[in-house]
């Protein structure tokens, strides 16, 4: 099994990544996928443990045969390139067919002077979820891992110039909870992923998949500290060109204590990211042992 410390950053230095951005103003994103699943997925499938991770997860946890876990795990990064390769796509400008579930629960509550948290998982590609949940008159607020690659940070500033959205990066002094808290306080949206433990050790632990794992408890615990409204936000890969978007409330019981309210929505976001999974079983990118 692969450690269960993940890098989080894209792979490659600043030169490959804004060459890989010049390349995909003019190449066909299926000429990069083909060479991807055969010439780089196959590497690093024999250099990587994430190969042995990815095959535990379709054979114990999704129940796959021994050949149909070893074909998903192929897939599965043959699809974790598309959506690396999609992003960069998308900073050169070209654009994906979006389509919506839920999205009259986003509408909803952009309406509204209050605030509201939405969750995200590192499944199908969540980046986006920032191009499209758009609201004109609140400001959404991203957390994002402070040390991702500077083309990648430069790039989203580039793409989210003429919108309302920020970036909030992860520190380790904990200090992106104060900026999350206040941007909750002015009634703006914060987007975080709630399925990575990062900083604390702090957890909640619930039955996924048929097994107990830990998820982060401060994404629970900052979205029901001020009786927020939740919602689980998913962003599948359909097609070569096309994405479709799940929006889904987690609702909980705001006059319940904290621990249960905690408790209440923990479960909630475990059972869609559940649901998700069973739809896009392939699509799962946590590359490390999620069940140690």
């Amino acid at each position: 099994m692969a450690d269960r410390e993940w890098a989080g950053t894209t792979y490659g230095n600043g030169w490959m990544l804004r060459h890989l951005i010049v390349m995909l103003r003019y190449v066909d994103v299926r000429i990069l996928y083909l060479f991807s699943a055969v010439f780089v997925v196959p590497v690093c499938l024999v250099l990587n443990r994430s190969r042995k991770t990815a095959y535990w997860y379709f054979r114990h946890r999704m129940g796959f045969g021994r050949l149909k876990a070893a074909w998903s795990t192929y897939i599965n990064h043959c699809l974790f390139g598309q959506v690396v390769i999609d992003k960069f796509a998308m900073y050169a400008g070209k654009k994906f067919e979006i389509e919506l579930e839920g999205y009259d629960n986003f509408l909803s509550l952009a309406a509204k002077p209050e605030g509201f948290v939405l969750l995200s998982s590192h499944i199908g590609n969540y980046e986006i979820a920032g191009y499209t949940l758009v609201a004109e008159t609140k400001v959404f607020n991203a957390l994002v891992f402070a040390g991702e690659k500077q083309t990648v940070m430069e790039n989203r500033d580039k793409m989210f110039a003429d919108t309302n959205i920020r970036m909030i990066p992860i520190l380790p002094d904990m200090s992106h909870l104060f900026a999350i808290d206040f941007a909750l306080q002015n009634g703006e949206i914060v987007s975080m992923p709630a399925d990575r433990i990062h900083g604390s050790a702090k957890s909640v632990t619930a039955h996924f998949l048929g097994a107990e794992a830990c998820f982060p408890y401060g994404a629970f615990s900052v979205a029901t500290l001020r009786n927020t409204p939740v919602l689980a936000v998913n962003v599948m890969k359909r097609k070569h060109n096309r994405y479709k978007v799940y929006v889904t409330p987690l609702d909980y019981d705001t006059e319940a204590s904290r621990k249960d309210k905690i408790a209440q929505v923990s479960k909630a976001y475990v059972a869609e990211l559940e649901r998700m999974l069973r739809m896009y079983p392939t699509q799962w990118y946590n590359f490390f042992d999620f069940w140690n």
